[in-house]
């Protein structure tokens, strides 16, 4: 799986995507309709139009990497608004989007940050 820590951004491409597209046409997409970097540290990710197949365009140093997942049940909780470009979120909503939740947690802890330990 995918190494947290290195994550710097998060991209969700609103709507559907044509998931035929490989390497080479996501890396456009993400250059020329998103206006982003696709060679920069973030995760893009792409839904079909079944919402139950992902695929997730990550640069690694010298190279990019195709993650891919299909869901054998179930949909995942995609933003359907194609109003503007990519919805940017953080890696914690993406693990939610993976495990099949909402992005929209309202049940989960909210993040904390500590200055001190008692």
């Amino acid at each position: 799986m995918l190494n947290e820590v290195s994550i710097d951004k998060v991209y969700l491409a609103r709507g559907s995507t044509d998931l035929r597209k490989s390497i080479d046409g996501l890396a456009a997409l993400v250059s020329e309709e998103f206006n982003l970097d696709p060679f920069s540290s973030s995760l893009f990710v792409f839904c079909n139009r079944g919402r139950d197949k992902l695929k997730i365009l990550y640069w690694d140093h010298n190279g990019f990497w195709l993650y891919y997942r299909r869901l054998e049940r179930g949909k995942f909780h995609w933003p359907l608004d194609t109003s503007s470009g990519p919805l940017k979120i953080g890696p914690r909503q993406l693990r939610w989007l993976l495990d099949g939740l909402s992005l929209e947690q309202k049940q989960a802890h909210p993040v904390v940050t500590a200055r001190t330990v008692i």
